[in-house]
């Protein structure tokens, strides 16, 4: 009888566990999570903690208020929405100590029939982030997303996204890219639309040393301004653990369904 009785205590204590996870609110819990893997816990404790930051995202993203809401208190957490409120972005990132840390992103496309949500997560990675080709769902380089903007191109609409990547611990990386989707509705990055001048590139990748700050920003929709980047010191050219800022700003200008290189613009914010 003893036993029969244990065992009903027990499960009226997970019972009742599991109905105060589910009062909580979602954004206080979020927060919890994100400053428990910010704490400096062990990996894999963080690496639980960001498993259950992923099952509340799961629920989220399927709310009828997605393209609605926003959590308002959450640092670690990116969030955008296009202006055409048809994509949303949702962000994060997991660094640890002992394995290579991991982004997560969600991509919620706004449809008539539904939306769709795409799922992606990538590990860190050191190497340069390619900009002579397109990347997939399956081969996703990892950034944070933290702009947006649609584009137009005949009928088609595209979105031009800003993230970063701290991939690699000596350099920082800042990327402009082009997300459209493919016939099988499959999210495919880059598009052979960035002229330098000298070559066409699928996306535009700034990469710099890690104590550097740098701006990268939408002037308009048609504009995007950005820290131009030199060595230090001439001996250091081309090792980008050594590059930053010197207080000129070039931009991309869109034309004709191109970006083009503009080189020492005026930043000033016009919009």
């Amino acid at each position: 009888m003893k036993f029969y009785a244990a065992i009903l205590i027990f499960f009226s204590a997970v019972i009742s566990n599991l109905a105060v996870v589910r009062e909580n609110n979602p954004e206080d819990e979020l927060s919890r999570l994100f400053g428990r893997i910010a704490s400096g816990i062990p990996d894999q404790q963080k690496i639980l903690a960001s498993d259950s930051i992923r099952l509340i995202i799961d629920s989220y993203v399927y709310s009828d208020s997605i393209f609605s809401h926003e959590f308002s208190n959450l640092k670690y957490l990116g969030q955008i929405t296009s202006k055409d409120s048809r994509m949303k972005i949702i962000t994060w990132n997991l660094p640890l100590k002992e394995n290579p840390g991991r982004y997560y992103c969600y991509f919620i496309n706004r449809r008539k029939e539904g939306n769709r949500i795409l799922r992606l997560s990538a590990n860190y990675n050191p190497d340069s982030i390619r900009t002579d080709t397109s990347y997939f769902q399956e081969d996703w380089y990892g950034a944070l997303y933290y702009d947006m903007r649609p584009v137009r191109k005949g009928n088609e609409v595209f979105w031009m996204i800003l993230g970063i990547d701290y991939g690699n611990p000596a350099i920082t990386r800042k990327v402009i890219d082009v997300l459209s989707f493919d016939d099988a509705d499959r999210p495919v990055f880059g598009k052979k639309w960035f002229d330098t001048g000298t070559e066409v590139k699928y996306r535009e990748v700034l990469e710099y040393s890690f104590t550097a700050v740098i701006s990268l920003r939408f002037m308009s929709d048609k504009m995007i301004v950005f820290d131009h980047l030199v060595p230090i010191s001439p001996e250091y050219l081309n090792n980008r653990e050594f590059y930053g800022p010197d207080y000129s700003y070039d931009a991309y200008r869109f034309d004709k369904g191109t970006w083009h290189l503009r080189l020492d613009v005026d930043a000033r914010n016009k919009e």
